[in-house]
């Protein structure tokens, strides 16, 4: 299924970008649901920067909840190649829950939206094959894949959007990137 999101922030690009690549850590007081977010590799070389991030989200699930919600389904790995040059991110992520079934990268543009403003345009794929979720019927498999596809898709631009804001309101308070 087509990952299509966007968000509009308030500030350059190049900060925007900045932040991402090299802060996205420091905006979890700004992200509500999201418990954790660790960088934990990085390589750098000619304005190229890769980087391993940890997200570990769950933040506002209720106790009695979480009790029946594995870690596996609140974290996933992103795999991210930031280009300076041209403000674009490539990425993919591994699952830590039915990591053989999701299949989700994507293609991320830094855009001038209007002086001193940025249009951040995801664009990408995400797969999820119901054959390989252990424990879902051969005969529901096509529909449960499209389904979790749907929710994920769906959760993704919402995500977006509420870190965006949290970008936002990170900058807005005088954050600078280092």
């Amino acid at each position: 299924m087509e990952l299509h999101a966007d968000a509009r922030i308030p500030f350059p690009r190049e900060v925007v970008f900045a932040v991402f690549r090299d802060e996205l850590d420091k905006l979890v007081p700004f992200l509500p649901s999201v418990r954790s977010i660790a960088i934990t590799a990085r390589e750098e070389r000619d304005g190229v920067v890769d980087n391993v991030i940890e997200w570990r989200v769950g933040a506002n699930i209720p106790g009695p909840l979480r009790a029946v919600i594995s870690e596996s389904m609140l974290s996933w790995t992103d795999y991210a190649t930031w280009d300076a040059a041209t403000l674009t991110c490539d990425w993919h992520t591994e699952t830590h829950a039915f990591a053989e079934a999701v299949r989700c990268g994507a293609h991320d543009r830094f855009l001038e939206d209007g002086p001193g403003k940025t249009l951040l345009e995801i664009r990408g794929v995400l797969e999820v094959d119901g054959a390989k979720i252990r424990g879902v019927p051969s005969i529901l498999a096509r529909r449960v894949g499209r389904s979790m596809e749907a929710f994920l898709v769906e959760k993704i631009g919402s995500d977006l959007v509420k870190t965006a804001d949290g970008l936002t309101r990170y900058l807005a308070r005088g954050q600078k990137p280092h």
